[in-house]
């Protein structure tokens, strides 16, 4: 599955490739030829979406690499680093397309269209289209982040080449120049895709809360494991890459589950999940629920009601009581809508101590990690 994904990548790429390099070739030779600098910055643009595409298949190729001892966890998040690299290149390409145009706009030159540059200006709108669409859905399908970009910046190319055609014929119909000041707009967007590039693959090294599809259906896997599973918590979704994740879970089942049983299950939900969502399970944690002691019922019961009665408080799980010891703790999910964490963490405290004071109580602040 995952040759397929790289195989897959690396063709669409290439076909990126050639189209962008033919097309740079073709928008250079009318630039110069017609002395268009918004032309001659489209075909730039067009050199670095090739680069680009080099770029994604050396990123996908070094990501495919096996585990090994120094990186166990393989080499998945090269991707990532491969599409910051064509953030730079592209905002580079807008930095320096920039400053080109504020030249020109200071020492203005006057173009000189031909039919023939107009229509291959013309062809390569069509061309961008159809790329953008091949190469931003065939990124979708396979989950490539690089890809996926490519894909969105082949389409506003399509719009830019698009506006310098239609520069073009005000030019030829009005004799008004408007090169240099197009130049200006589509530098503004090539460093617009640039920054947004960038921010969304740190926005991913950084570690962004799990898809809420993905945990919602690991979650109903772990559950549909065994009917005596009252609860699943704690869902860490770690991402080593594009389709590879590593998962740990917290589940609540019934205090007279033997060792061999909760063994059977946590194999199974292990297995289940990788199955069905290419997901490994590195840990299933438990939490025992008290069934048998009606008195500890009761509490969990009251003491859930006033967690629930704090909106930020979204979530109580491993619930604890030593009768003996007189000693209770639980975890509370607290949302990031609460400004103070630890403010509200003793509050709800406070109230269970109020409804049992002869307990010591502790509550343990969980963070919202996943839907």
């Amino acid at each position: 599955m995952a040759k397929n994904r790289e195989q897959v990548i690396v063709r669409t790429s290439v076909v990126g490739i050639l189209a962008n390099v033919a097309l740079a070739a073709f928008k250079a030779f009318v630039g110069f030829l017609s002395n268009s600098i918004a032309v001659v910055l489209d075909a730039v643009n067009n050199l670095t979406d090739a680069l680009s595409s080099v770029i994604t298949i050396v990123g996908t190729k070094l990501a495919g690499k096996p585990a090994d001892r120094k990186h166990p966890f393989g080499y998945g998040r090269v991707e990532y680093l491969s599409t910051l690299v064509i953030a730079i290149i592209i905002l580079y390409a807008g930095i320096t397309a920039m400053v080109e145009s504020v030249k020109k706009i200071i020492t203005p030159d006057t173009p000189d269209y031909s039919t023939v540059s107009l229509v291959i200006i013309a062809v390569a709108v069509v061309v961008k289209v159809v790329l953008g669409l091949y190469v931003k859905s065939t990124g979708q399908r396979v989950n490539s982040d690089s890809l996926v970009a490519s894909g969105k910046d082949a389409l506003m190319d399509s719009i830019i080449s698009l506006s310098v055609l239609v520069a073009a014929f005000v030019f030829v119909l009005w004799g008004v120049s408007l090169e240099a000041y197009l130049g200006v707009i589509i530098a503004i967007m090539i460093i617009k895709t640039g920054l947004e590039t960038m921010w969304d693959t740190i926005s991913k090294i950084l570690g962004e809360r799990s898809e809420t599809a993905l945990a919602h259906d690991i979650k109903q896997t772990v559950l549909s494991a065994d009917s005596e599973i009252s609860g699943v918590f704690d869902l860490v979704l770690s991402d080593y890459g594009p389709d590879r994740h590593l998962a740990s879970v917290h589940i609540e089942v019934p205090d007279t589950w033997t060792a061999a049983k909760i063994d059977t299950v946590t194999r199974k939900i292990t297995a289940e999940v990788y199955q069905q969502h290419n997901v490994f399970m590195t840990a299933v944690s438990v939490y025992s629920v008290d069934t048998t002691n009606a008195d500890v019922v009761a509490m969990r019961k009251r003491v859930a009601e006033i967690v629930s009665s704090h909106k930020n408080a979204l979530q109580m799980h491993g619930f604890y009581v030593d009768i003996a010891a007189k000693n209770m703790r639980f975890d509370v999910v607290v949302s990031f809508d609460e400004k103070d964490r630890d403010a509200l963490c003793s509050t709800i405290a406070d109230e269970v101590r109020a409804a049992f004071p002869e307990y010591t109580v502790i509550v343990q602040p969980d963070t919202d990690i996943s839907d």
